[in-house]
């Protein structure tokens, strides 16, 4: 049996490796670069330098994502000695101009656009989950494992116990990044003290079911960096006693998918993953399943009920996941961002984690930006930071010489934020307060050409369709709250359907079996809030006082149980 992979001899061979080359040209290779043409100028690059005999001096690298999608393909070319230089929307003929004057003649920069490190976009951003994006080919175990990869989970095997692992986490103040907020190691605990069956596992999960409209922070985490993600799922496994893993991960994400399972093919033939992790008495062994697209499997009964190959149905909770999860055995999901934060947390320790962000929200936070920016990406911010610093500042503003209306987080389940509350910080509580939520991470930006009642229609229509069907509430009312809402846009609507719509939200979200149906009304209640004189100005000349229809229910008094699920 082979030996495992000895950590610091693959850094020393590949740093050493690496200096020998005069320049190191990363191409972005992820899904957006990839689908602008990055293929073609990687081709491009190779062929010319090959021509030129230089081939030898150069490294060309697939990397993954630099963030600044808008403007990509981009390349980044490291040379010895200078500081790396970023180009941008590089084609074939950028390319070969970048061979040619770049790293065959050696100039300092090529005459091809680039970007300014001073650049706000970058210089705002503190990375911890996206510390290796765009820097190391992510196909590759032995560029992971240069940058530090595997160092924690080495050292949690050696010098630590389970228990201490999770303390750490605990320190670090981490909350679940799928939205919820809920605290990792609280999970985490409840995984470590339950009590599998006889000879039966534990299961850990990885939920990369990223289904909100303008969300990609999960699949360019996953496809940009895999090993990240499974040196912090292992760990999350031998904190809580898990030996089997999965790695959920919606269909939509091939690249990501063949990544994965990639680095988990790559991690056992190093003993990264299998009977005994890097020579210690922990197993552990992850599988990919890939689910079918359906945004209600992103709620972690529905979930699991996936992975088992069943209909994708969320169920009554309690009993928790941690009690009876996958296959009635004790399981813990957590979303592929808050893994990913784990290799720092427990390699860098608590503190450092734990100083970035607010004393209720620390650390960092993935968001994909997306609308009407000059600069749309993913960005990785500390906790905290206003909404006018990420739309002006690091988004570049509103192009086209439009204003700013309205900023939608937190996806279908999140609400649209106003321009008097730009100053706001951007965390947990103060989303919250806003009337909207942090997500999984998207941030769409809208201009002053924006309906807000159309916006709404667009998430109620995604909700509607998304729902599973198998409560009433969320299955009926969405199909209802969407028609108040396109009879309205349409200009057909009347005052008395304006109160029917905000009765039936609060009758929705108070009833409704999962997040889905309980979040779903979430944008209409944010936008009747902040913009309901574009609802008034839709609506035909009636009575605007109309009476509330007799027999209706007051939905102010059903109980709220689900809110906080």
């Amino acid at each position: 049996m082979a030996d495992p992979i000895d950590l610091d001899h693959v850094t020393s061979l590949e740093r050493e490796a690496q200096s020998r080359y005069a320049h190191r040209a990363l191409v972005c290779s992820s899904t957006a670069c990839l689908s602008a043409g990055a293929a073609g100028v990687r081709a491009a690059l190779e062929s010319d330098l090959e021509a030129s005999d230089r081939s030898s001096d150069v490294q060309v690298v697939a990397s993954g994502c630099p963030g600044l999608c808008s403007r990509g393909p981009l390349v980044r070319v490291e040379t010895r000695g200078l500081e790396p230089t970023l180009y941008e929307h590089v084609d074939d003929e950028a390319a070969s101009t970048i061979a040619q004057q770049h790293l065959i003649e050696g100039r300092e920069r090529a005459e091809v656009s680039s970007i300014e490190p001073s650049l706000p976009f970058y210089a705002k951003q503190v990375k911890v989950v996206l510390r290796n994006a765009g820097l190391i080919d992510p196909d590759r175990l032995e560029d992971y494992v240069a940058a530090g990869g595997y160092r924690a989970l080495s050292n949690a095997l050696r010098t630590m116990t389970p228990e201490q692992v999770i303390d750490e986490v605990d320190a670090s103040g981490l909350r679940g990044r799928g939205g919820a907020g809920y605290p990792t190691a609280r999970k985490w605990r409840l995984l470590h003290d339950a009590v599998a069956a006889p000879d039966q596992p534990k299961y850990v999960i990885a939920n990369g079911d990223e289904g909100d409209p303008g969300a990609y922070m999960d699949r360019t985490i996953m496809d940009s960096d895999p090993h990240l993600v499974l040196e912090g799922l292992s760990l999350a496994a031998y904190a809580t006693g898990a030996s089997k893993g999965y790695l959920y991960v919606r269909a939509e994400y091939p690249l990501a998918i063949e990544r994965l399972e990639r680095a988990i093919r790559s991690a056992k033939r190093a003993k990264l993953l299998g009977r005994s992790v890097l020579g210690s008495d922990f197993a552990f062994d992850v599988e990919v399943r890939v689910g079918a697209g359906a945004f209600v499997c992103g709620e972690e009964t529905a979930l699991m009920a996936s992975i088992e190959g069943r209909r994708g149905l969320p169920e009554l909770r309690p009993p928790y996941p941690t009690e009876r999860g996958l296959w009635n055995q004790p399981t813990m999901i957590n979303n592929v961002e808050t893994l990913a934060n784990i290799p720092a947390i427990v390699g860098d320790g608590a503190a450092a984690f734990a100083a970035i962000g607010t004393p209720e929200s620390r650390g960092t936070k993935v968001f994909a930006l997306a609308g009407s920016l000059e600069n749309t990406g993913l960005i990785e911010v500390p906790m905290g930071i206003s909404l006018r610093e990420i739309v002006f500042d690091m988004g570049g503003g509103i192009p086209d010489g439009r204003t700013f209306k309205a900023a939608q987080t937190g996806g279908p389940s999140g609400g649209c934020i106003p321009e008097q509350f730009l100053d706001s910080p951007v965390d947990y509580e103060h989303l919250q307060q806003l009337g909207s939520m942090m997500g999984s991470g998207g941030l769409v930006v809208m201009d002053d050409s924006v309906s807000m009642p159309e916006v709404a229609r667009f998430y109620m229509e995604f909700c509607r369709d998304e729902s599973c069907g198998k409560c009433a509430p969320c299955r009926v009312g969405t199909v209802k709250m969407f028609d108040f809402l396109d009879r309205i846009c349409r200009g057909d609507g009347r005052p008395r359907d304006l109160w029917h719509l905000e009765s039936l939200c609060k009758t929705v979200r108070a009833t409704s079996l999962c997040g889905l149906g309980q979040s779903a009304p979430n944008p209409v209640f944010s936008t009747l809030d902040h913009f309901r004189d574009e609802y008034l100005a839709l609506l035909r000349e009636e009575s605007l006082a109309a009476p509330a229809p007799a027999g209706v229910v007051d939905a102010d008094s059903l109980p709220t149980w689900g809110d906080d699920a």
